[in-house]
């Protein structure tokens, strides 16, 4: 947690109306979108005006978060968007800890904003100095846990209605695969009690986040499992979806999400990786996933432009698919032998 200066120094700022304005990460996913409309939906009972920035569009799956509606989107929005951050007292970062993570147009103009105030809330390894205040903390599994302490600390418990603990509850059971990753904790189940508590419909939020999927989506699915690979030589599968594969089953923003986790669920294997191609992009995305002490936020910041937590980051190629497949297996035959 923050000390107890910075949290006194945050408190007075936040004591009288501010414009604030609150980023998560791009590719926004629940527990970006959940920290940041709960942080949102808090300003707001405080009398701030608040608003939430998203570097580009967040998965459909999301949209019934309360306060989605009002989110602002940098790369449909830019004008509009760039005068709510140059007019906004204060700038909220979270789920990320390097502006790089908000893509490149948005980047490019965070960077400009060196007198602004920022404060940075998030569990990813190795953060940047951007923020003026910084909570970070890899030993949470989410950044929406680390907002409930985080309003807790300041003396805001009281502000955590049944919307902003719905916000919280979604970035908490998304980012620890439903309390199975082994970042849950104790303290995170007492978390949970609370806002469960505070009026969560936990079984409902459940449906609404992981059993509204398309039939397009679940064929997709399907695809990526008949794609699956194995390495048992080094422990390791790995799964690819070709932008033409993507196409042909109608794929929206959010349709790949957790396809990666089924390379993890075989027996004998450690470790996993998920390449999903985009052409108008032009990069291959990665996803990679691990069990045990393999680290992925190393391997995927050293091989693949990456990072996140140890057993579970993100990457990047610039390379054609298949080559980045030979690559990635180029990569694990070195490893093994050196």
């Amino acid at each position: 947690m923050m000390n107890k200066n910075e949290m006194e120094a945050i408190h007075t700022l936040l004591a009288s109306p501010k414009k604030i304005a609150i980023i998560p990460h791009r590719n926004p996913d629940g527990d970006a979108m959940g920290s940041t409309l709960a942080l949102y939906h808090t300003f707001l009972q405080l009398g701030h005006k608040a608003v939430v920035v998203a570097p580009n569009e967040f998965p459909d799956f999301l949209n019934w978060l309360p306060g989605a509606d009002t989110v602002r989107v940098f790369e449909t929005q830019k004008k509009t968007c760039e005068t709510l951050i140059n007019e906004a007292d204060i700038v909220f970062t979270l789920d990320f800890n390097a502006l790089h993570r908000t893509g490149e147009q948005m980047e490019n103009f965070l960077k400009t904003l060196t007198e602004k105030l920022f404060i940075m809330i998030d569990h990813h390894q190795l953060p940047d100095t951007y923020a003026k205040y910084t909570f970070s903390d890899t030993g949470y599994g989410s950044t929406c846990e680390m907002v409930y302490t985080f309003l807790t600390g300041l003396g805001y418990a009281d502000l955590i209605n049944k919307t902003v603990a719905t916000c919280i509850y979604t970035g908490i059971v998304t980012d620890s695969g439903s309390f199975r990753f082994p970042l849950t904790t104790s303290t995170t189940h007492r978390v949970v009690a609370d806002l469960i508590d505070r009026g969560v419909e936990n079984s409902k939020i459940h449906n609404l986040l992981f059993d509204t999927s398309s039939y397009n989506r679940l064929q997709l699915l399907g695809r990526g499992l008949q794609n699956l690979k194995l390495l048992p030589e080094y422990k390791t599968s790995y799964i690819t979806l070709s932008q033409d594969e993507l196409d042909q089953f109608h794929y929206e923003k959010g349709d790949t999400e957790g396809i990666v986790n089924y390379g993890l669920s075989i027996k004998g294997i450690d470790f996993t990786a998920i390449f999903i191609e985009n052409k108008e992009e032009g990069i291959v995305k990665i996803s990679f996933r691990s069990q045990g002490g393999f680290d992925v936020n190393q391997f995927a910041r050293e091989h693949f432009n990456g990072g996140g937590h140890i057993n579970a980051a993100g990457g990047k190629s610039f390379l054609p698919l298949d080559e980045t497949i030979q690559q990635f297996i180029a990569i694990l035959a070195s490893e093994k032998t050196t």
